[in-house]
């Protein structure tokens, strides 16, 4: 069965040209022009990915991934931000709201096709050990089978990377892991993200946490531990 992806995107060429693109590769589609119109679509219907601008006409992008991303029905839905904001603070704030991937326009066919397979592979492919399913370290637990995490009793509203990196981080208690064993570890070898995601993604991971953000440990010049 082919892979839905939705479009999200107020210009109606660009909507058609991803359209065409998409159905060329294989994939079915459906496209919307605002963040309401998409909503309840995107809940009752089954996606596999969602591609979103940022500059939209009601809900700009960023405030559609924090929505899409806080309700349980679509939390898991990978998404890919499209934006001709290209600076590094965009990049990151993208990121750090939840999105999978973050491409800046103008952009080609071949390099958006092939971000989508990678965000796709990463999300059918669980990348945590299926043999266990319980973790257990301090005050923090972990489901991994039903992905969630608690301190004490409260719940830890997490996305999925962030899930993927606390839980490499808390299997094991006291060992250093560089930014970039991190990214291979929870997105695989041939994944195009930078160290300083994980930087964002760590300092998000830790508000959560709060107040036992001290879990996660810095260490200075080489990455990140949690605390044993």
């Amino acid at each position: 069965m082919a892979q839905h992806i939705a479009i999200i995107e107020d210009e109606l060429d660009i909507q058609k040209l991803l359209a065409l693109q998409l159905a060329h590769a294989g994939y079915t589609t459906s496209a919307y022009g605002s963040g309401k119109s998409c909503l309840d679509d995107l809940v009752n219907q089954k996606t596999n990915l969602i591609l979103l601008d940022l500059m939209l006409p009601d809900i700009d992008g960023h405030t559609l991934c924090q929505i899409l991303k806080g309700k349980s029905s679509s939390k898991d839905i990978p998404i890919i931000i499209l934006s001709a904001k290209g600076g590094e603070q965009d990049i990151i704030r993208g990121l750090e709201e939840g999105a999978d991937d973050y491409i800046t326009k103008p952009f080609s066919a071949k390099v958006l096709l092939a971000r989508i397979r990678s965000v796709l592979r990463r999300h059918t492919d669980n990348p945590l050990p299926q043999k266990e399913t319980q973790l257990a370290v301090h005050d923090l637990t972990m489901n991994v089978e039903k992905r969630e995490a608690f301190i004490l009793n409260r719940l830890v509203q997490l996305t999925r990377s962030e899930f993927d990196i606390l839980y490499y981080l808390a299997k094991r208690p006291g060992w250093v892991f560089t930014r970039n064993q991190i990214v291979d570890a929870i997105r695989g070898l041939n994944y195009a993200v930078t160290s300083r995601s994980i930087d964002v993604q760590i300092v998000s991971i830790r508000k959560k946490l709060s107040p036992h953000e001290a879990y996660i440990e810095t260490v200075r010049g080489i990455g990140y531990r949690f605390k044993e």
